[in-house]
């Protein structure tokens, strides 16, 4: 292949140079140049403009000044400006504290000049920002121009130069603007580096794309002080397609995963990388016994195992039976004890092998002790009653599996946040028994945080969690009631990995006083598209976009006409 062949093939279809914009193909752009700047320059000051989440090319070019032809230049400025102050004082004029001022900083620049400690140099700075319309290009333009006054910093769009400028941002090297400023060492400094977040590491799984400067984002999320994970966004807005993602790429890595899905949305993936889902409902085949013995780990003492399991299974009575009293509270605690013993399950022997009691049981406890008639009339629904096939039966699920999906769509709504409770305490118990790399995935974490047992718990495993190689994902679309909870931001606090997707505009405020975010960044998640939004891991945070291998979004989608789709290519 030629040159010429090779020119045709990466060249656009056609370039309209405009005296204000340059169109290529279908996309607007227009280069900028800084003109002026401010007396002194912070570290840092261009961060701002290099990370914001929109397209933009930047260009640098420092010209060296020969420091001869710099001071005699300077010796000159200085005269005259000594002659204007003279002027002033001989004229009886008010004194002007400009003059004065660039008459100090001109002969400052001279001593560092003259003994070596400074240098300097003729600087172009050029800005392209690109968009599909040329509205859109206006409003990119006066949001940096903006952005750049802020900071004293003022920018010209290169009017009549369009086609100049272009050249001049392209990786050629040559400056075909020519439009300096004359800057010295110091100053020229704050341009570098170009400190743009970086999330890119040897190891770990890759969450998407840095939209900041196109790099990857893979990271590890047990490298952290915790591996806790939490997911905020709207409906719709692709909270649980990242989530997936993730356990996808976390698999390949060697880590076990464990899911709770309240809308059998994880089913698909599961079954296609081998998982196995159980389908937890009133008239289900797979069941699990709340009253069933946690495994001793062999670092624990048996009746600290025992005393947490009683604790954890009175937070579960207290979500069954509503709203109770102290004295009620009491009996319920007294009648697991005595429950518990009937079987030889006590603090002071080994109850491993012991065939654990259920619920009827319990009932029956209840209804033989004084006062405790009330409470086994309450739970007879869910030992006899509509409720029993849910919580009344024995364990029979097997939970060998590297993948494990816990499906609880089939429940009434007032039946979730029990089943998310059962179902977490279960993994817990299996957790704590076997020290292992792991993460659980809470979807629709909301239905927890609905109510203070069910949050209390949440919080209490997600705090726990690091000591047992252990990281939670906790997903959410109420965010605002996820926040609000006393135990929400204890939970957003112990999570070192953050993602917000797009939000809605009535829980933006709520959002941004929880995570700092700024103008630019609540902006971001409002308009953000699916799959878009930022991610946060540890101190840092960039914007994101998800993006999926072709296969890995087979397995992975949720939208119906892509389902359909498939449906009809099978």
């Amino acid at each position: 292949m030629d040159e010429k062949q090779i020119k045709n093939i990466i060249a656009p279809s056609a370039i309209k140079i405009s005296p204000n914009s340059v169109k290529i193909g279908d996309k607007y752009l227009k280069t900028l140049f800084i003109f002026s700047f401010p007396r002194y320059l912070s570290s840092g000051w261009l961060n701002p403009i290099i990370n914001l989440p929109e397209l933009l090319d930047m260009s640098i070019f420092v010209h060296p000044v020969d420091t001869s032809i710099a001071l005699k230049n300077l010796m000159k400025k200085a005269a005259q400006l000594e002659a204007e102050i003279m002027e002033h004082q001989e004229s009886g004029l008010v004194r002007d504290p400009a003059l004065e001022t660039a008459y100090k900083d001109i002969d400052s620049l001279r001593d560092a000049l003259q003994q070596a400690r400074e240098k300097l140099f003729n600087v172009g700075l050029y800005v392209t920002i690109y968009a599909d319309t040329a509205e859109n290009l206006n409003k990119l333009e006066a949001k940096i121009t903006s952005m750049f006054e802020n900071k004293l910093v003022y920018i010209k769009n290169a009017v009549f130069q369009q086609g100049e400028g272009y050249t001049s941002i392209l990786p050629l090297g040559e400056d075909k603007l020519r439009i300096y400023t004359p800057l010295n060492s110091g100053p020229l400094s704050s341009f570098f580096p170009f400190i743009s977040t970086d999330l890119t590491s040897n190891k770990g799984v890759m969450y998407g794309l840095n939209r900041h400067n196109s790099t990857l984002i893979i990271f590890d999320r047990f490298s952290l002080e915790n591996a806790n994970t939490v997911i905020f966004s709207k409906s719709g807005a692709g909270k649980s397609y990242a989530a997936k993602l993730e356990i996808l790429r976390m698999l390949m890595t060697g880590v076990d995963v464990l899911i709770v899905d309240p809308e059998n949305e994880y089913e698909t993936l599961t079954r296609s990388v081998g998982g196995t889902v159980f389908k937890i409902g009133l008239l289900s085949k797979d069941h699990i016994n709340p009253l069933d013995i946690p495994p001793v780990p062999e670092d624990e003492n048996p009746g600290e195992v025992l005393k947490s399991h009683t604790l954890n299974l009175a937070g579960l009575l207290k979500l069954m039976l509503g709203k109770i009293k102290p004295e009620e509270d009491a009996l319920l605690d007294q009648a697991i004890t005595e429950v518990y013993a009937a079987r030889g399950i006590t603090a002071g022997k080994d109850f491993g092998g012991i065939e654990p009691p259920r619920l009827q049981d319990l009932r029956i406890v209840l209804e033989n002790m004084q006062g405790g008639r009330d409470l086994a009339q309450r739970l007879y629904r869910f030992t006899d009653g509509s409720f029993a096939g849910f919580v009344n039966q024995p364990t029979n699920i097997n939970v060998s599996n590297r993948l494990i999906a816990f499906s609880i769509r089939d429940l009434e709504p007032e039946l979730r946040p029990i089943a998310i409770y059962i179902i977490l305490n279960f993994i817990w118990n299996m957790i704590r028994s076997k020290l292992k790399k792991r993460i659980i995935v809470l979807d629709e974490a909301w239905w927890m945080m609905k109510i203070e047992e069910g949050a209390q718990f949440l919080f209490g495993l997600v705090k726990r969690a690091r000591k047992y190689y252990l990281g939670v994902t906790t997903i959410t679309q109420d965010v605002e009631d996820f926040i609000n909870s006393p135990y929400g931001k204890p939970i957003i606090t112990n999570s070192s990995l953050q993602l917000l997707l797009q939000q809605a505009p009535a829980a933006i405020d709520v959002v941004a006083k929880t995570f700092a975010l700024t103008e630019t960044e609540k902006n971001l998640l409002i308009e953000a598209e699916v799959g878009h939004g930022i991610f946060f891991a540890g101190l840092k945070h960039v914007a994101i976009q998800i993006i999926p291998s072709f296969f890995e979004n087979k397995i992975i989608t949720t939208n119906p006409e892509e389902i359909l789709q498939m449906r009809k290519e099978t």
